[in-house]
């Protein structure tokens, strides 16, 4: 990596992967099988993205004492159909082999458990772009536990902070598809592009801080190599600016 290459950080779905229904179809699903109301699809499409185990809760309303049994019911579909009717989207492929020529590295932060991302990424065949793939723990409906004993929730900004250190940067330019994206990114201190293919409503990637929203793999890249050019701008100044 040069010094002016900024690393990328991808999320996943809606970004990288297009779930074609197998994500909303698996929640419908278990849904179902639970006897509890099913979401119409717009709803059900504004659940891609969050962790799971929130959008139950919060978004269909699921009773806290049977968010657990939903995860494992939705899990099981997903697993048997959900990531075979996945698919990436047009271009992707191609950027991340663009990347890895010109020796820019790339990781995914995630709210998929992490395990379970390797997974996706794998039958995609793009698991070994990555140089670190970090998301929520396998277990989606936990929390982490700290050295101390204490949990706390992990959330996208714990999950981009992990990718940033996997890393071993300072800096990365985080590329998303909702607002969880853009916190995640400007909490660690990260530019974030917003990718207008994904699942976030008109205007949230805006609304929330992206620095751009661009419409295809061919513009990611443009935008990335922009900043490429700002940064190199911003080291040359300040190392100008040293040494008066």
């Amino acid at each position: 990596m040069t010094q002016t290459s900024v690393p990328v950080i991808f999320d996943l779905d809606g970004t990288l992967v297009d779930p074609a229904g197998g994500i909303t179809g698996g929640i419908a699903a278990a849904l179902t099988e639970m006897g509890l109301p099913v979401p119409d699809q717009e709803t059900l499409d504004s659940m891609v993205g969050p962790k799971l185990s929130h959008s139950l809760g919060s978004i269909a309303q699921v009773p806290e004492d049977l968010v657990d049994e939903a995860i494992t019911r939705y899990r099981t579909h997903y697993v048997a159909t959900g990531i075979a009717a996945s698919r990436l989207y047009p271009g992707i492929h191609g950027l991340l082999e663009h990347f890895t020529a010109t020796g820019r590295p790339v990781a995914v932060a995630t709210q998929k458990p992490q395990r379970l991302a390797r997974v996706v990424l794998e039958h995609h065949g793009i698991a070994g772009f990555f140089e670190t793939i970090c998301g929520s723990p396998d277990d989606e409906s936990t929390d982490a536990l700290l050295p101390s004993g204490r949990s706390v929730p992990v959330g996208k900004v714990e999950i981009v902070g992990a990718a940033l250190a996997g890393l071993g940067a300072e800096c990365a330019v985080m590329v998303g598809d909702r607002h969880q994206d853009v916190a995640g990114a400007l909490a660690n201190g990260l530019d974030c592009v917003g990718v207008g293919w994904g699942f976030a409503p008109d205007g949230e990637l805006e609304q929330a801080g992206a620095v751009a929203v661009v419409h295809s793999p061919d513009e990611l890249l443009k935008k990335i190599e922009e900043l490429d050019v700002v940064r190199a701008a911003a080291l040359s100044e300040v190392q100008n600016d040293g040494s008066l």
